[in-house]
């Protein structure tokens, strides 16, 4: 038997079920009720039955927080027997004006995560995923990264800035964090901004494929490179997305975490939470059980590992830097690289890994 004084009314025939406030399809609103029958929510504070192609759910929490003076009144417990709440509309979701992200879709010889993952995996491998996951450059420090949150509805939430060291791909946190927000940087004060999974958007394309859960923005772009065979998104930090109406995007889905060293545990705990909105989920913790002393206090996660294995136009990369010559050479002559499947000899180094291969 529930605990919780909040919860969503049990079914009792069609008349429990309403129209929903958001995709407006009848008998599929689910509200919430005060077990204690002290308060009534407005009738927009409940969850959508179509988690997948609505995902509309407005908590008593989301409610509270967007009503402190009610709040108030329920810390107190001030309420009369059955005490109608003030029928005020939820504040809509706020969204990004596309010319900035398109605006901000440019640049990349100058974007410092653009020169890293270039030396990574080629300039134009690096350009496909900067196009896929809609990563912009900034001029709020130079060669910033804008990675937007687009969701499933291929809307922009916002965007989050972060300064890169083009030769270590690291984060610059000297001599202060280099992270802010687009919406902070525009003074947008009344934006209301709720966040969704960086790489949403791809999730329509591809209902099938498994989807990857990992923290960091950057770790999500990498291993799409490298594991092809899942849909790679990233929670934008160790707590972000664990709610229910980020988490509905992913209902019906076969997910797999791989958190960062030393979240492990964290998001292990998440996984109740995860399957009760029908997320079949399970966890790599393979990195957690075999890191060494030095991983754990570099806090490596998946990308850290995978970067270790070098594909081809690494090493072309590498050599390029030490010899501009040869990139002109290239060009000029339109040269292409050639690996050992096509019959020429490779160097008398150990070969590189070949893409997407099974965990």
């Amino acid at each position: 038997m529930s605990t919780h004084r909040f919860i969503l009314e049990p079914y009792k025939g069609v008349s429990t079920r309403h129209t929903c406030p958001n995709c407006h399809r009848k008998r599929c609103f689910s509200k919430y009720i005060d077990t204690e029958k002290q308060i009534r929510f407005p009738d927009y504070v409940g969850r959508c039955d179509h988690e997948q192609k609505c995902g509309y759910h407005f908590t008593p929490r989301d409610y509270f927080e967007q009503n402190p003076s009610e709040k108030e009144k329920f810390a107190e417990n001030s309420f009369g027997s059955y005490t109608p709440i003030k029928d005020v509309k939820p504040i809509a979701i706020s969204y990004m004006d596309l010319d900035i992200v398109n605006q901000s879709l440019r640049g990349y010889p100058a974007n410092k995560l653009f020169q890293f993952l270039s030396a990574q995996f080629g300039e134009a491998e690096t350009l496909k995923l900067m196009k896929r996951y809609k990563v912009g450059t900034s001029k709020y420090w130079d060669g910033a990264t804008v990675f937007w949150q687009t969701d499933n509805q291929n809307k922009v939430r916002t965007g989050k800035i972060m300064l890169y060291n083009s030769e270590t791909g690291k984060r610059i946190k000297e001599p202060y964090n280099h992270v802010t927000w687009v919406h902070s940087v525009l003074h947008k004060g009344d934006y209301n901004l709720k966040q969704c999974f960086f790489g949403e958007h791809l999730l329509p394309e591809d209902k099938s494929r498994p989807v990857a859960l990992v923290e960091s923005e950057k770790t999500a772009l990498i291993a799409s490179y490298y594991l092809p065979q899942f849909l790679w998104i990233a929670s934008g930090g160790k707590n972000g997305c664990f709610n229910a109406n980020n988490l509905s995007v992913l209902a019906g889905r076969n997910v797999v975490l791989f958190p960062d060293l030393g979240a492990t545990d964290y998001w292990q705990s998440k996984i109740g939470l995860m399957k009760s909105y029908g997320i079949e989920v399970r966890m790599f913790d393979y990195l957690e059980a075999n890191a060494t002393e030095n991983e754990r206090k570099e806090g490596y996660d998946i990308a850290d590992y995978l970067l270790k294995v070098k594909p081809d136009e690494a090493i072309l990369q590498q050599m390029i830097r030490k010899n501009p010559v040869l990139k002109a050479l290239i060009e000029t002559f339109d040269l292409k690289l050639v690996s050992v499947q096509q019959g020429i000899p490779q160097p008398k180094v150990s070969p590189p890994k070949k893409r997407g291969f099974r965990l």
